[in-house]
């Protein structure tokens, strides 16, 4: 088996390491924690937290060659899926042997498939997307580097998902419509109308109830709550 590396050691690295191994082709040499270095050396997974950013160049000199980026927060995600291709390593994907892929899809290196995901004829995803666990992504749609399609959220046909947008769990976008960069479609809302670039909607019918003024995507609800409170209800 080929040995890959995991940069990412918290829930959503669970997610992709369960994959790997379902699949079987490859052997997770280690973990990377940047945002933790005490972490180097404790055992997670059935391997290790190898350490921080100043491993890379250790792996590559080891022919550590293939990585997959287990990160939720879209920008990092990218950022490093970036860093990591020019160390010079190759971004695996990862699909849930569960995940329905249909032949005519085209996914991107680094991109994530979860279990119980449905991906059908002519989606074309970008580098490091995430499709979460049972999110449905219909015929001919688009999602650009990036991006996060949340757990249970469903895209109609023809949608297109900008670059680096969260579209959160259990969301519904209707065919056609554009989910512009960066853009965050709240849990549950139910998208009738595009969503300008780095917008925040939510609701049934989703309605635009901010703008993000950084790259920093609140992923974690507590984040979230706290970040909502702060942007202009319309």
């Amino acid at each position: 088996m080929a040995a890959i590396l995991v940069w990412g050691a918290g829930g959503h690295a669970r997610v992709v390491a369960d994959i790997i191994r379902r699949i079987g082709s490859d052997e997770i040499i280690g973990f990377i924690d940047e945002v933790a270095p005490y972490r180097r050396g404790e055992p997670f997974l059935g391997s290790i937290v190898l350490g921080g950013e100043e491993q890379i160049e250790n792996l590559r000199s080891e022919h550590v060659n293939k990585a997959i980026v287990a990160v939720g927060d879209c920008a990092a995600r990218l950022r490093i899926s970036e860093l990591l291709k020019s160390r010079g390593f190759e971004l695996a994907t990862a699909i849930h042997p569960s995940a329905i892929v249909s032949d005519g899809a085209l996914l991107g290196p680094g991109t994530v498939v979860c279990a119980g995901a449905v991906i059908g004829p002519g989606v074309r995803a970008g580098m490091s997307t995430i499709v979460n666990t049972s999110a449905s992504v219909d015929h001919d749609c688009t999602i650009g580097d990036g991006a996060h399609i949340g757990p249970g959220a469903r895209l109609g046909g023809g949608v297109h998902v900008g670059r680096g947008a969260w579209v959160a769990i259990g969301a519904t976008i209707v065919n056609g419509i554009e989910i512009g960069d960066g853009a965050i479609v709240g849990a549950g809302g139910v998208v009738l109308r595009s969503v300008p670039a780095r917008s925040l909607v939510f609701g049934v019918p989703a309605r635009e109830h901010g703008q993000r003024n950084n790259d920093n995507h609140p992923l974690a609800a507590d984040h979230f709550l706290s970040w909502t409170k702060n942007v202009s209800i319309k």
